[in-house]
């Protein structure tokens, strides 16, 4: 009976934290476009910063809470996923900056394939047809919801693809470093 209080106990606290993530990159995202677009705050990177500043403490807040443990990632790797993740906070800010909402969702949901991509070159995975039905279908369910508030610029092109494919790496490089870690590899 104890472990079923413990499962329950732990589904709770993860439908929480989903809920919590969803909530708040969407809450970003609208606080970010309503700054840029309406009241002509033109500094992505400050935002960027400010993000950055705000994980830092609320992190420390949740170790010091004992709700998360350190983790160890060797320092090459380290350096490797802090490089992407700037890249691809900052791209997707100036993108939000210079686009409409609608790109940028479509920019977002472009790390899928492209991610599957990095997979399918670097690590030789090989897809299902029933897998990349879904992802297609995916992506057009939102080619159709949000064509109607779509607008992109030069600009706002190449900070979305640097964008995308700094996250893509990142995640591809973490995931892997996760994975070897797991299996107590190394990489």
């Amino acid at each position: 009976m104890a472990s079923a209080g413990k499962a329950d106990r732990k589904a709770s606290l993860d439908a929480a934290s989903w809920l919590f993530n969803v909530v708040t990159s969407v809450g970003i995202i609208i606080v970010n476009k309503s700054l840029m677009a309406t009241h002509g705050f033109s500094f992505a990177t400050t935002l960027t910063g400010l993000h950055f500043a705000t994980t830092t403490l609320l992190t420390v807040l949740l170790k010091w809470l004992g709700y998360i443990q350190p983790s160890q990632l060797p320092l090459p790797d380290l350096l490797k996923f802090v490089l992407f993740a700037n890249f691809s906070i900052v791209g997707m800010n100036v993108s939000l900056m210079w686009n409409s909402v609608g790109f940028y969702q479509i920019a977002k949901l472009t790390m899928i394939p492209v991610s599957c991509f990095l997979e399918v070159v670097l690590d030789n995975v090989r897809y299902s047809r029933g897998t990349k039905l879904s992802i297609t279908l995916v992506l057009l369910g939102v080619a159709v919801c949000t064509v109607t508030d779509v607008s992109v610029n030069a600009k706002g092109f190449i900070a979305a693809l640097v964008a995308v494919w700094s996250t893509a790496l990142q995640q591809h490089r973490v995931l892997v470093s996760w994975y070897c870690g797991l299996l107590r590899l190394d990489i």
